[in-house]
């Protein structure tokens, strides 16, 4: 007979290098992603976990996640609202590649939580070496994101990697090739999983977003096939001008297309080059939203009194995009 109240976790695989082999255990670059179900990936993490929780996986995708796409996001987040909704489910784990990982963390966090269902976690998590790796870090990582899962304190979504535990909101990736390859910026890290034990230093931002805006959300993604809208990053730096911005602009027009918003990576505290400035003037002018950002790792955009476009604050430019999107997706005015 199933024990009462007892705990489940369910595991969503999406491939990545967690799931990636190599010819050589010595090879950490020349790997090829994704060529191991969540299955495999389990192998030898249910024992201790059992005693605990039950747990459950589901292969959502397997790709590269380098080639992260919206279709992708929208099962999982159709996947997240059907466990999370389930009262014996505690917690979701999601293996995931690091490419794109806090691209799809901040997404879920901002559709979720628009449906009120932050209250349980949901921890994405992968690996900077393939499994075949003679030193592969994707075991240990993901056992601690297991035991995240099973916090009574966690809540939203949130990254677990290198034993530090990361908001989807500020988490960014920070290096190339590290094992602990991750980092908060100026919020530092929400705590540290040591020898299966949680510490918790801080708690999670919920990431923001007009409230009326993001109840539209999760039934627009989650039960229809609206497409998401286009919206680009340009980068301003020596010699930028308009021509990325007029390309797309007449890309748009030629194919039918349009791009519906512009993110700029700009400099310093989102400082824009005054040619590429006007040229996305003209594009704001035509009914293209525009959000500034900066190319800077840490710190945000403190917004001027002179200002020509909207300030992202302290999201990165890729979480912009997203922020943009996803308003733009609830046929709301742009808010980020």
């Amino acid at each position: 007979m199933a024990e009462i109240n007892r705990k489940t976790v369910v595991v969503l695989g999406t491939g990545g290098t967690i799931a990636g082999t190599a010819s050589s255990p010595t090879d950490n670059v020349g790997y090829a992603a994704a060529q191991l179900g969540v299955d495999a990936l389990l192998q030898g993490q249910g024992n201790w976990l059992l005693a605990m929780a039950d747990l459950e996986s589901e292969q959502v995708a397997q790709l590269d996640s380098k080639d992260m796409d919206f279709e992708v996001w929208r099962l999982l987040a159709r996947r997240c609202v059907h466990h999370l909704a389930r009262s014996e489910v505690c917690g979701i784990v999601i293996t995931h590649g690091t490419d794109t990982m806090e691209e799809t963390a901040f997404f879920l966090q901002r559709v979720l939580g628009s449906a009120g269902m932050g209250t349980k976690p949901v921890v994405l998590t992968g690996a900077m070496r393939p499994a075949s790796s003679i030193a592969a870090d994707g075991p240990q990582n993901l056992r601690d994101a297991l035991t995240l899962a099973l916090d009574d304190q966690a809540t939203g979504v949130m990254l677990a990697f290198a034993s530090v535990m990361h908001s989807a909101v500020n988490v960014r990736k920070t290096h190339t090739y590290r094992l602990d390859a991750f980092g908060s910026g100026d919020g530092g890290p929400l705590g540290y999983v040591e020898e299966g034990v949680v510490r918790w230093v801080r708690r999670a931002e919920q990431g923001g977003g007009d409230a009326g805006e993001l109840a539209r959300l999760l039934p627009r993604i989650v039960s229809s096939r609206a497409a998401f809208p286009r919206v680009e990053l340009v980068a301003s730096g020596a010699g930028a001008d308009a021509f990325v911005v007029d390309a797309l602009l007449q890309h748009g027009q030629a194919t039918g297309t349009p791009v519906r918003g512009i993110v700029v990576a700009g400099t310093g505290n989102g400082a824009v080059h005054h040619a590429l400035e006007a040229a996305l003037a003209r594009a704001r002018d035509a009914g293209v939203a525009v959000v500034r950002a900066s190319r800077c790792g840490d710190g945000r955009v403190l917004p001027r009194s002179d200002d020509t476009f909207a300030d992202c604050g302290s999201l990165t430019p890729a979480k912009a995009r997203i922020a943009l999107m996803l308003s733009l997706l609830a046929a709301a005015a742009p808010s980020i």
